[in-house]
């Protein structure tokens, strides 16, 4: 009996509410762990989990039986709720609505692996919006400015 065999390189970024700046650096590696602890849970292979203080980046290959939007959601809303759940932070704590998503070959790993875990330096150079208009246009994806994350800068 044939199996199935893929390997889905993805990279997804989401962005917390009100761009707040709560990914500190005494919180995030927690949070990194935790969304690896997710993605393993449902079958997925996290290859690099890092951010800045205010968005996140999450590269992991993909198992075929869950779509895509709903690893979003429950990466999202599960961490939502620890992070609430824990008193991890001041007030309540939410992810922003929506979410980028892009397919990567196995030949392009290292070198996205490397740009997420150098997202403190990256983000010494270009703000995040500068960051997510360039991955967009080099995915060559259509967009309008109403539906992107709210940009604060």
């Amino acid at each position: 009996m044939p199996d199935t065999y893929t390997q889905l390189n993805i990279h997804v970024v989401f962005v917390v509410k009100n761009r707040a700046n709560v990914l500190q650096p005494y919180f995030k590696p927690r949070l990194c762990e935790y969304l690896c602890g997710i993605l393993r849970n449902h079958k997925h292979y996290p290859l690099a989990i890092n951010g800045y203080y205010d968005h996140i980046h999450v590269f992991f290959e993909m198992h075929p039986a869950m779509a895509l939007s709903d690893i979003v959601c429950e990466l999202k809303s599960s961490s939502s709720k620890w992070i609430n759940d824990n008193n991890m932070l001041p007030g309540k704590f939410r992810w922003q609505d929506g979410y980028g998503g892009f397919s990567y070959s196995r030949s392009q790993r290292d070198r996205v692996i490397k740009y997420i875990l150098n997202q403190e330096k990256h983000h010494e150079r270009i703000t995040f919006r500068e960051e997510y208009l360039a991955i967009l246009k080099a995915f060559k994806i259509e967009f309008k400015e109403q539906y992107l994350f709210d940009f604060l800068e």
